[in-house]
């Protein structure tokens, strides 16, 4: 019974955005304890948003978009997921990515509470061109033998969870008809790569490291 009260208190938490109740439930300082705590705390938020329409149903301080749950997932006093300052034309995701790239926390081999990034998910420029670079950002939940990630997202139509496969970037489902990689970007007059795995740009981690710089 206690802990039911408890989970349901933290949900509660979770959803309502309480600055109070992020410090209250947020883990002690960054040590390599902290970071696997603070990594399963953004898998866990991530999932609990599954299914929302909108962001706004659990915030209002972050923009409603991919990069906005990223930051809302990792959310905790002196950790930022965006850098001081973001170069002119430069998007939440490139930001955060450049921020990554810059404290060494890029990896190809993902893990639960990573980030995951992807390329060229839409048009951004609006140009017809596939010259946008990254393009969306979402948080590993889940990584299954075969090479299979599970990631929660902010996509068209809300909240998602969706797969990519690191062995078969290529292929929608495997022989027993089980999705392997989902649709990222619409279908295009001109076949071109639309599913998450084509799409991959790569994984970074969430640590102390994020802790010590803007």
């Amino acid at each position: 019974m206690k802990r039911a009260f408890l989970l349901c208190a933290l949900v509660g938490g979770l959803l309502l955005n309480s600055e109070a109740e992020a410090a209250r439930y947020a883990s002690p300082g960054p040590s390599a304890r902290a970071s696997v705590s603070l990594s399963n705390r953004a898998v866990t938020r991530a999932s609990l948003w599954v299914g929302l329409p909108s962001l706004k149903r659990v915030s209002r301080s972050v923009n409603d978009d991919c990069s906005g749950l990223a930051n809302l997932a990792y959310r905790k006093p002196g950790l930022h997921l965006l850098p001081e300052r973001t170069l002119p034309g430069e998007g939440g995701v490139k930001a955060i990515h450049r921020k990554a790239k810059s404290l060494g926390a890029l990896r190809s081999r993902p893990r639960p509470g990573d980030l995951v990034f992807f390329r060229e998910t839409y048009d951004r420029n609006r140009d017809g061109r596939r010259n946008d670079g990254l393009t969306h950002i979402g948080v590993v939940e889940r990584v299954e033998a075969d090479g299979t990630v599970t990631f929660v997202h902010r996509a068209g139509g809300g909240v998602k969870r969706s797969k990519l496969n690191l062995h078969q970037p290529s292929l929608r489902r495997d022989a027993k008809g089980r999705v392997l990689n989902d649709y990222l970007r619409r279908s295009e007059k001109v076949p071109r790569p639309r599913l998450a795995g084509e799409l991959l740009a790569g994984f970074a981690a969430v640590d102390a490291r994020w802790f010590t710089a803007l």
